[in-house]
């Protein structure tokens, strides 16, 4: 049996088993690697150096860039808040137009959104040179009263954009895993926003406690999803009590004296332990995970390590 093995034929297959089972770990170890992504939400789509290095040194591979918003205009749903492009697309990043649709839409007829939505991504891509488009995703807050005109919407430019190989991702909102999962293909999980702003003595961006109650419907959440995790901060103005509202800009709401402003971030180690739990019940959920947003103030905000535990794994 000793002289056996040592027969070319049988020397050949061993090494032929063994190269199957090496190509085998390697590709589970693809399937399994984590996909980096970011969105980038402003009205102006601009790269700096900061961002640029950022992408390249965490290998970001994606962009979820706001193409634009919908909302009500004279009782028809229009877009507002364009972006404008300062900047190329950078190389070697695939970019995911993406939309916001404000709810109160869907309070109204809206037969011909998808297309004339389907229709504006795409003259956008063309004209700005955005190339290699194979998803668009729609972010909209939904709600009970507007989930049949908005799964409708959906049905319709999903059908449109799959006429032209482009596939469909929606935004998902912690309250909405309880629910049916929209038409779409794919949900990016907002792991973010998760508490009552008014609420001054919780984080009401991210906080564990508020997340758990979510958590136990994801695992049987019928659409296959990413998550999405926050790396900003919210400048809060407190008149005595009582929220007056997010500042934006030093002169954004006006101070009275005794007025305080109250900082609210997302922490690394918040993060770090809700992606934990995510994984635990749900672990494709971080196949691709997403910060929120690639801002060059909030990509300063951690370093290095922290960025390499949220996308790690």
């Amino acid at each position: 049996m000793r002289l056996l093995y040592r027969t070319p034929i049988i020397r050949f297959i061993y090494l032929l088993w063994g190269l199957v089972l090496l190509t085998a770990c390697h590709d589970r170890q693809q399937a399994t690697e984590t996909k980096h992504s970011a969105y980038y939400w402003s009205t102006t789509f601009e790269t700096d150096t900061t961002q640029l290095q950022f992408l390249e040194q965490h290998q970001v591979e994606r962009i979820y860039l706001r193409f634009f918003d919908v909302v009500m205009t004279n009782d028809e749903a229009m877009p507002n808040a364009t972006v404008r492009f300062a900047s190329p697309i950078p190389k070697g990043v695939e970019v995911i137009p993406t939309v916001f649709i404000v709810n109160d839409c869907f309070h109204h007829y809206t037969s011909d959104l998808d297309q004339k939505l389907l229709g504006r991504v795409l003259q956008m891509c063309e004209t700005h040179d955005v190339t290699g488009v194979h998803e668009i995703q729609i972010d909209c807050d939904w709600t009970a009263r507007t989930r049949k005109a908005y799964f409708a919407f959906l049905e319709r430019l999903r059908d449109s954009a799959h006429k032209k190989n482009i596939n469909l991702s929606v935004t998902i909102r912690l309250h909405q895993l309880a629910d049916e999962a929209p038409p779409a293909d794919h949900g990016v999980l907002m792991m973010y926003n998760t508490g009552d702003v008014a609420d001054l003595d919780h984080n009401p961006i991210l906080e564990e406690d508020a997340v758990k109650p979510y958590l136990r419907h994801i695992a049987d959440y019928s659409l296959p999803l990413s998550t999405a995790y926050p790396v900003f901060e919210w400048q809060l103005l407190v008149r005595g009590n009582h929220l007056v509202g997010i500042m934006h800009g030093d002169d954004d709401l006006p101070q009275l004296p005794g007025d305080t402003i109250l900082r609210r971030e997302a922490l690394p180690k918040t993060v770090k332990t809700v992606k934990e739990a995510v994984s635990h019940l749900r672990p494709d959920a971080n196949n691709e995970v997403i910060i929120f947003d690639m801002s060059k103030n909030n990509i300063q905000r951690f370093n290095q390590y922290h960025y390499e535990e949220i996308f790690s794994h």
